[in-house]
C-alpha cells in the first residue's frame, strides 16, 4: 500500500471531508488501488458497559475503510453509498484497532469489498463485507 495521506489533495480521509470520522478518531493511514488500511484508538467515549469498544464504533469505521477501498482506483473522482453491509464479531475489541480493507470486484458502479478489524495482538476482532454503489462526483454536481 502506499501512504496517500501526505499530497495535500487526499488529505482529510483519502480526499474526503467525514466529520463522523473525525469524531470517532478514525486514523487514515494508507489507500491504493483496492485496499485501505486505517486505525481506530480505544477511547472512553467509544466504550460500551462493558469498557470494550462499542460495535456502533466498530461497524462505522469498517464501513468507511470499506468504503474507501472501493473508491481507490480514483479517490477524488468517486463517492460511494452503502448498499448492503454484514459485520460479525468474533470477540470483544479491548485495544487500539487496525482496519484492513480490500476491493475485491469492482465494475462500473458497484464495487464489492471485505475486510478484518485486528487488534493490538494480532487477533482478527470482527470481519465485514460490503457492496457500494459508485458516484461520480463531477456528474453529482
Amino acid at each position: 500500500m502506499n501512504n496517500l495521506s501526505t499530497p495535500i489533495e487526499l488529505r482529510g480521509y483519502f480526499g474526503a471531508e467525514v466529520p463522523f470520522m473525525e469524531h470517532i478518531g478514525l486514523e487514515p493511514i494508507s489507500l491504493d488501488e483496492n485496499s485501505c488500511l486505517t486505525r481506530l484508538s480505544i477511547r472512553p467515549d467509544l466504550v460500551n458497559s462493558r469498557r470494550d469498544l462499542h460495535g456502533g464504533a466498530l461497524m462505522a469505521a469498517l464501513d468507511f475503510t470499506l468504503s474507501a477501498a472501493a473508491r481507490g482506483h480514483a479517490p477524488l473522482r468517486y463517492g460511494v453509498i452503502t448498499i448492503d453491509m454484514t459485520t460479525h464479531f468474533y470477540e470483544a475489541a479491548r485495544s487500539d484497532l487496525t482496519v484492513i480493507a480490500r476491493c475485491s470486484r469492482r465494475g462500473r458502479s458497484i464495487a464489492f469489498c471485505d475486510g478484518e478489524m485486528v487488534d493490538n495482538r494480532g487477533a482478527v476482532i470482527a470481519v465485514g463485507r460490503a457492496t457500494f454503489k459508485l458516484l461520480d462526483l463531477a456528474k453529482a454536481s
